[in-house]
């Protein structure tokens, strides 16, 4: 009696690559999560206060001031614009939300604050 053959011959083993480390996958998560994190932080508290922030004008410039009282949004105009709330700013006191300190200084003030930043725009209406 011959002894059956098995179905499949063996068949050498072929050498494997050794597995890449994970070092690479491990590292490149890392990078992406600090890169989130930047872009997070970057949105929350730098981009937000570009667009949010106070207008912080100068002197001589006109701002439009709309909005209620308690909140009021404060956009940079030019002067030759015209238009309903345009006013002249006539001074600028830095580093006080006292209104008081505009003195004889215009017919209103607007105090402004930002985190830490604080000023008052003293302002004149723009006469039409």
């Amino acid at each position: 009696m011959t002894t059956p053959q098995p179905p499949f011959p063996e068949q050498p083993a072929e050498p494997t690559a050794p597995a890449e480390p994970k070092k690479k996958g491990i590292v490149k998560k890392i990078l992406s999560v600090v890169v989130l994190l930047v872009v997070v932080a970057a949105v929350k508290f730098g981009i937000s206060y570009v667009f949010t922030g106070p207008t912080h004008a100068e002197a001589g410039d006109c701002v439009q001031v709309t909005g209620p009282d308690n909140d009021p949004k404060v956009e940079t105009k030019e002067c030759s614009e015209g238009g309903p709330d345009l006013y002249k700013v006539v001074k600028v006191v830095d580093d006080t939300f006292d209104h008081t300190k505009c003195g004889d200084a215009g017919e209103s003030a607007l105090a402004q604050q930002w985190n830490s930043e604080q000023f008052v725009l003293c302002l004149d209406p723009v006469k039409k």
